[in-house]
């Protein structure tokens, strides 16, 4: 757990990628990664999703602030890559070992590089919550919004010089 991730370019787009070594079969993840009842536990926000390539996709933050996104790949069980908002999120399953290996990458398209720290935070933690549920644990939520975990993140990736800069929401009640 807590592997950090990489800052990287895609196609000339800044992203962030983590890859994360599972001790839990393929199958296990991708039904973490695809059912939204299973994402309720890890992913930032409540999602609905169609799931087939071109299906709808809908990321409840609150009752007031939803993104749209479309399922833009589906190879089950080994890539889910999709729009969220504007950026794009893929999730490639590997067998590895006696597990997974995850590699995740966020195509930074509607903030850019500047909001690459705090989404490499917020994936981090994301992430970790995810490993914790595929470990059988049953309670927590899933992260939202800064919190002093996310503060010490942000501040990890910052200091490796990942690119900051980018507003974040709430952080004023962290610090």
């Amino acid at each position: 757990m807590s592997a950090h991730g990489t800052y990287e370019t895609v196609d000339g787009n800044p992203a962030v990628r983590f890859e994360r070594r599972l001790a839990y079969p393929v199958e296990a993840v991708w039904r973490t990664i695809t059912e939204p009842a299973e994402l309720a536990h890890w992913f930032p926000c409540a999602v609905e999703v169609e799931l087939r390539v071109g299906g709808d996709m809908r990321f409840i933050f609150s009752p007031d602030f939803a993104l749209a996104g479309e399922v833009l790949e589906l190879e089950p069980p080994h890539r889910f890559t999709f729009l969220w908002g504007k950026d794009t999120l893929r999730f490639e399953l590997m067998p590895h070992a006696d597990g997974t290996l995850l590699t995740m990458v966020h195509v930074l398209d509607e903030e850019g590089a500047p909001a690459a720290a705090k989404t490499a935070a917020g994936w981090h933690l994301c992430l970790d919550a995810m490993e914790r549920r595929l470990a059988g644990s049953r309670s927590g939520d899933a992260p939202s919004g800064p919190s002093p975990e996310w503060l010490a993140r942000y501040d990890e990736y910052r200091a490796a010089g990942v690119p900051s800069g980018a507003d974040v929401p709430g952080l004023e009640g962290v610090r």
